[in-house]
């Protein structure tokens, strides 16, 4: 293991002076490939994979390093350099953490799809990313093939399980076991996010390698001191998302500590908690609503490995918190980030007292704060909540948009474009979305996704989604809809276009209420008006 970035503290204060990002020593060359696999322990277990069957392999370090190099010929074969970026659309697998490795190591730029994105959904972040190839599983290959035949440029596939020319397996037996990494800066991209498109298409959050830096010290205060020699992680986060890969394969693997993968895409109470106890998992990150749907299924508790829980997305509130710690018997932290910034406030409750419904505090060496209409830090006012930029885990920019790119700050401060207040202890409280994100089940939800995909529908003229209440996934999409003249409301009409999205998106994304209305509410300057359809 690495030499952790923190040491146990009596206070806050005493916690968060221990990192000052200003005077950091980061390497000037460094490659987060090389970190996560090359120097580790090659007989170590990196990765055990449970299939839905219940049945698990074990994979080492040396099998994720010799197959990486596999990969990254088999890729510049395909004629992929530095700096080319790469469609990873696979869920967690052994694959997939090859997959990231491998794309570090080479220096291009890894970009991670959702397996429940839709043709659509994948069409937009390829095209607009400049995908220069595409490893997918098999599941996922017709979807990806629709998605690039668009009369754009050609794209070549690896598909994993594939049995055609575009085999991931065939390329890899045919590729070297042999590869030199090449010599990244820190400062060098190394993967590529989409956010949810909550205010337009989505955007592209890129990040550097160095990220990792920036990261570690917020994860071992969520963790309470991560790593220790006995930790396994498990999570049922999708390694598409930033929580996916920086709260779970990359801190593992720069330890050299293992993750638990589950191959069952459908989460279930039952097999989530049979899968934690059986493997001795000591660290998860769990949104609010795994945890109501482990609440709900009336399991008795009791029987686990943890020494702590993370949770996001979404506050807990007092009841599901002291529920949750009760239950897994280990502390329970909060934490919030987003994808250009993951893991910037939470708690560490050995450390500092949570206070149920508080995001937390500023993680160690992350000012956060709450600006005012003025600009400048408030508190017990509402106003945007904001984030010192000046950590390694801030992304490098949003892909070819610097409009984009330069409205997120506001000088030093990353704005999040969510509205808190914080209180004098420095403890921050959600109050809002600026951006009409939904958050449902975890998910961060855009609505200009789902209305543009309304739109394509022959029935539809005009189409707005909300965010409403939901007692199990906190939010879902509601869409109110304008019809086109001719077209007649109808139950039948609702089911046909949720089947409509359902195709084209992913299934979170569905509307679970549609409305139909004769005309949407409007700003003078003709925007639609959210606010009007929420009340």
């Amino acid at each position: 293991m690495e030499k952790p970035f923190l040491r146990p503290a009596a206070s806050y204060d005493e916690l968060w002076s221990q990192v000052d990002f200003s005077t950091m020593a980061i390497p000037q060359r460094f490659n987060l490939g090389v970190a996560c696999a090359d120097r580790q322990d090659p007989q170590a277990r990196a990765l055990t994979v449970v299939e839905a069957d219940r049945t698990s392999r074990d994979f080492t370090f040396g099998e994720v390093t010799t197959a990486s190099n596999r990969l990254a010929n088999a890729l510049t074969a395909l004629g992929i350099g530095p700096g080319d970026v790469v469609g990873l659309v696979s869920a967690a697998s052994f694959e997939t953490g090859v997959g990231f490795v491998a794309m570090f190591r080479m220096g291009a730029v890894a970009l991670p799809l959702s397996s429940l994105f839709g043709p659509d959904a994948l069409r937009y972040r390829l095209r607009n990313a400049g995908a220069k190839a595409v490893v997918t599983a098999s599941a996922n290959a017709d979807k990806v093939r629709e998605a690039l035949d668009d009369g754009g440029e050609p794209v070549p596939l690896l598909v994993i399980g594939g049995t055609g020319e575009d085999s991931y397996e065939a390329a890899l037996d045919a590729a070297s076991p042999e590869f030199t990494p090449v010599d990244t800066a820190a400062e060098d991209p190394a993967f590529l996010i989409y956010t949810s498109g909550t205010t337009g298409d989505p955007k592209g959050a890129l990040h550097a390698h160095r990220i990792v830096f920036g990261h570690l010290p917020a994860f071992e205060t969520i963790y309470e001191f991560y790593p220790k020699r006995q930790d396994v992680l498990w999570s049922p986060a999708d390694w598409a998302w930033i929580a996916g890969i920086m709260d779970v394969l990359v801190p593992a693997w720069f330890h050299g500590l293992p993750v638990v993968v589950d191959r069952e895409p459908a989460f279930t109470a039952e097999r989530a908690v049979w899968l934690m106890r059986e493997f001795e998992v000591t660290l998860t990150l769990l949104p609010a609503t795994a945890l109501r749907v482990i609440r709900a299924s009336g399991i008795a508790g009791g029987g686990f490995a943890f020494r702590a829980i993370c949770s996001g997305g979404e506050a807990l509130g007092a009841d599901l918190l002291a529920w949750s710690e009760e239950f897994f018997d280990a502390i329970v932290n909060e934490g919030y980030g987003q994808t250009e910034l993951n893991a910037c406030i939470g708690n560490c409750a050995s450390v500092y007292p949570v206070r149920p419904g508080s995001l937390g505090k500023g993680l160690p060496g992350t000012t956060a704060v709450v600006l005012g209409d003025d600009g400048e830090p408030v508190i017990d006012t509402v106003g945007e909540l904001a984030v010192d930029r000046r950590t390694p885990s801030t992304m490098l920019e949003y892909w070819r948009n610097p409009e984009a790119t330069a409205a997120k700050f506001h000088g030093n401060w990353l704005l999040t474009g969510d509205l808190a207040h914080q209180d004098a202890d420095g403890y921050i409280w959600f109050a809002s979305r600026k951006d009409d994100v939904i958050n449902s089940a975890g998910y961060r939800i855009g609505p200009g996704e789902i209305e543009q995909s309304l739109g394509g529908h022959d029935a539809v003229a005009m189409a707005a989604v909300i965010g409403v209440p939901d007692e199990r996934r906190g939010q879902v999409p509601k869409a109110f809809v304008v019809l086109r003249p001719g077209v007649t409301a109808s139950d039948e009409l609702a089911d046909e276009l949720r089947a409509h999205v359902r195709s084209r998106l992913a299934p979170h994304e569905v509307p679970r209420e549609i409305a139909f209305l004769d005309e949407l509410p409007r700003t003078t300057t003709g925007k639609i008006m959210r606010r009007a359809l929420r009340d």
